[in-house]
């Protein structure tokens, strides 16, 4: 007997279909193989099967059983199959009722689920119970494409598969359970769809800008690169509030759209990092499965090239992907591995990371914002203008970053010691300006862009945009020209001194581009000025 159970092969962050095909015969002896090109997970998937299906009380077939994963010539790998391969299995021995009928027409009865008609997937233990799998919404995003209508998955990403409208997400918590549904003993009840846009609107960041004591300069230049989407770099002593401001920073950008939020929580779901993962966290702000707060990644400095950029036998999402649409926050810089730190200069540019291997060539986006915090020397210690012995000790610190790497950062600013007044409140307005504060005037800002120039921030202009919708004056042009000679700046440094002051000016709610604006974007280069 010939059994066919659909399924699905995520490849990166997408899914394409794969058709499990169990071929029983009682004739033979008792033996098990799978086909398909399966990696070691897959192979074993037959055993936790058999024990499962026997622990739920229900036989497992005698016989020759042949398991083919189609299409045979891609790799399939993880537990994924385990679910499939059992249901495919139960409808060979008839403990599941098999489908003859029309499809369309929902088989030869009414009763029960229709297995045709949906995508399996799931990792089985040994008594039977269903744990959590990878890409959960591209499965279900699948099932909407190939016009199935839905999928059956672990109850744990049940709510997850749900953000995707169009399809019936169907959780179920052991295989007794999915036995009664295909066969009408139990009536399927799909998990009721997410109000994704309720969900956004209610998101809000964990860290408020009105906890950071001090480094009004530092806010201003926060503020400025939420507008316009920029790199920051920001140089002080430890203990000045650096890693807390860059936590704080998803709060003052501007919300996540229903389609950013379901593609990052794609992503993480790709990843298994959603809450409903089998080796997943709760991301920030994540609520039923659903990224809804713009992410930050805070990579240790020990992180390896795979997994800053992504990687694997078979590539899975890195650091800079997990950050896409939000901070990626790199906490003492020139701790990193210099080939590690080089690695970022191409998705800086290009916003996407390409991941080639012998057998595909996959691509992950990684649009993100770069926030960066390093102490001037080993020590933490800011020199004085005098001490040239700690001055030459700042710049071999300073030197463990490229400076191609540095160019591509629009804004360094400094972040000193905060006194001891501000520290203890004391002083009338020590908080500062709040979250709420900033978050109107980066918003303000951002719609003028989008009047402007649509969705791209200022951050991504190019050369000849800024020519056409960032003019500068006749002062400001004659600035930024003695600032490039006296600084010895790039042409990619110039460029982002003028996103930088196209950003200051839609701030101030100017049309144009002034000498004051300017002005205050070159003095944000701060390594290019040797501090």
């Amino acid at each position: 007997m010939l059994s066919r159970v659909q399924s699905y092969i995520l490849t990166g962050i997408d899914a394409s279909v794969c058709e499990i095909e169990v071929d029983f015969d009682d004739r033979g002896i008792d033996k098990q193989q799978v086909v398909g090109l399966p990696d070691a997970a897959v192979k074993e998937s037959v055993e936790r099967v058999r024990a499962a299906v026997t622990n739920s009380g229900y036989r497992f077939p005698y016989g020759k059983l042949l398991i083919n994963l189609a299409p045979a010539d891609v790799r399939k790998e993880g537990p994924t199959y385990d679910l499939p391969i059992a249901v495919g299995a139960l409808i060979c021995d008839g403990t599941v009722r098999p489908r003859t009928g029309s499809m369309r027409d929902g088989g030869d009865d009414d009763a029960g689920l229709d297995h045709r008609r949906y995508l399996f997937a799931g990792e089985l233990a040994l008594d039977g119970r269903l744990r959590p799998i990878r890409g959960a919404i591209a499965m279900a995003a699948l099932a909407r494409e190939r016009g199935l209508a839905g999928v059956v998955l672990p109850a744990a990403n049940a709510e997850e598969a749900a953000v995707v409208d169009g399809v019936e997400s169907i959780g179920v918590r052991t295989l007794s359970e999915l036995v009664g549904l295909l066969n009408g003993a139990i009536e399927a009840r799909p998990c009721p769809p997410v109000d994704v846009a309720s969900l956004l609107e209610h998101a809000q960041a964990s860290v408020d800008f009105a906890d950071v004591r001090g480094q009004e300069t530092v806010k201003r230049a926060i503020t400025i690169a939420a507008a316009g989407h920029h790199n920051l770099l920001m140089l002080g002593p430890p203990g000045t509030g650096k890693t807390m401001m860059a936590k704080a920073l998803p709060g003052v950008m501007p919300p996540l759209t229903t389609e950013e939020a379901l593609e990052v929580t794609r992503i993480y779901s790709a990843a298994g990092a959603t809450s409903g993962s089998s080796n997943g966290a709760n991301v920030a702000g994540g609520r039923h499965g659903l990224v809804t707060v713009r992410p930050v990644r805070s990579p240790h400095h020990t992180a390896s090239m795979p997994a800053m950029i992504g990687g694997g036998p078979m590539p899975r999402p890195g650091e800079v992907s997990l950050a896409h649409r939000g901070v990626l926050f790199l906490d003492e810089l020139p701790e990193f591995p210099r080939p590690v730190l080089e690695t970022l200069r191409q998705p800086l540019e290009d916003r996407h990371v390409t991941i080639s291997r012998a057998s595909a060539k996959l691509r992950f986006p990684a649009s993100f914002m770069l926030v960066a915090a390093m102490n001037p020397t080993p020590k933490g210690t800011m020199p004085g203008k005098d001490d040239a012995y700690a001055r030459r000790e700042m710049e071999r610190y300073l030197s463990r970053i490229s400076g191609p790497l540095i160019d591509r950062i629009d804004i360094h600013v400094e972040a000193p010691a905060v006194p001891w007044k501000q520290l203890s409140g004391r002083h009338e307005g020590a908080k500062g300006r709040s979250s709420a504060d900033i978050r109107a005037e980066v918003l303000a800002a951002r719609e003028r862009q989008r009047a402007r120039q649509g969705d791209a921030p200022n951050a991504l202009l190019s050369g000849k945009d800024l020519d056409r919708l960032a003019p500068l004056s006749d002062d400001a042009r004659a600035m930024l020209g003695a600032a490039m000679g006296e600084l010895g700046l790039s042409a990619r440094a110039y460029d982002k001194i003028r996103r930088v002051s196209r950003t200051i000016a839609d701030l101030a709610s100017a049309p144009d581009v002034t000498a004051d604006h300017v002005a205050e974007a070159i003095q944000y280069r701060l390594l290019d000025r040797n501090v």
